[in-house]
């Protein structure tokens, strides 16, 4: 009908063709979609105004975490901005402060013995050998790694960035032997072909985790953080670390200024003393 309103798969079509014409990555297009999606199911046929946008958030940060919620607002306004072409003016909650939680060294030991498999133990050795974000690892190829040099040159990964990372020493050997066990492109193919998925490697972590006994509540991620973690408390320069993780801005990297808990156990307590 003349003058009905584009239905929530119009608006989503839309919205795919904004994203993919700046040349967004993957995840960002999925990601965005995903929150507007969620956005329009929930309005119920309400006009899209910035007070249905403050209702959703409002109800939205009931019941999710703030981080979360401020994702879903950075999709929105994009969605406001080059959809819609209104500007949508609504603040970022504030985010609560969790220390991201990270393993000691023991730990991260004991997470790699007690994994038998050789690719999941090879996994887990370059999430936190060279600090990979999952999507990383998943997304390598043989291609990408120079063993002459000792690098591994990551490819248009989050921001759409490249960078390289230096193989670990202890791992070089393993790591080209490895390349050479199968004719597949990807570096970590999956057994039915293609590549890992990150819901695999989760798994992976999880199991290893089982295994090795230990209580925290951890992911890939997790080995990422401890990976920068580590490196700062054995005097590595955060400017260095930030271009190893790949953070466009030093202030991500300064969360790990507060994770790490060395100087905090060198301070003697004055009822010591007493």
């Amino acid at each position: 009908m003349i003058g009905e309103s584009p239905s929530a798969e119009d608006y989503l079509l839309k919205l795919r063709r904004e994203l993919e014409i700046r040349n967004l990555s993957r995840k960002t297009v999925k990601s965005y979609t995903h929150f507007v999606g969620d956005f329009l199911g929930w309005r119920n046929g309400r006009e899209i105004t910035q007070d249905t946008v403050k209702d959703y958030v409002q109800e939205r940060l009931a019941q999710k975490d703030p981080s979360t919620v401020s994702s879903s607002i950075s999709a929105l306004k994009f969605f406001f901005g080059k959809v819609l072409g209104k500007k949508l003016y609504i603040p970022y909650p504030k985010r609560n402060n969790k220390i991201p939680v990270v393993l000691t060294a023991e730990e991260v030991k004991m997470l790699i013995d007690s994994t038998a498999n050789v690719k999941h133990r090879l996994i887990l050795r370059l999430l936190y050998g060279c600090g990979l974000r999952v999507s990383e690892v998943v997304n390598l190829k043989k291609s990408n790694f120079d063993f002459g040099e000792g690098l591994i040159h990551i490819r248009l990964s989050k921001g759409r960035k490249d960078r390289f990372v230096k193989i670990p020493e202890s791992m070089l050997d393993e790591l080209s032997a490895y390349s050479k066990l199968n004719d597949s492109e990807s570096f970590f193919p999956s057994s039915r072909g293609g590549r890992l998925s990150t819901a695999t490697i989760q798994k992976i972590v999880k199991k290893s985790s089982e295994k090795a006994g230990i209580k925290k509540d951890i992911s890939p991620h997790t080995l990422r953080h401890s990976f920068a973690t580590h490196l700062l408390e054995g005097g590595t320069d955060l400017r260095i670390i930030q271009k190893l993780l790949g953070h466009s801005d030093i202030k991500t990297t300064q969360i790990y200024t507060h994770v790490s808990t060395q100087s905090i156990k060198k301070i003697k307590s004055p009822i010591d003393s007493l």
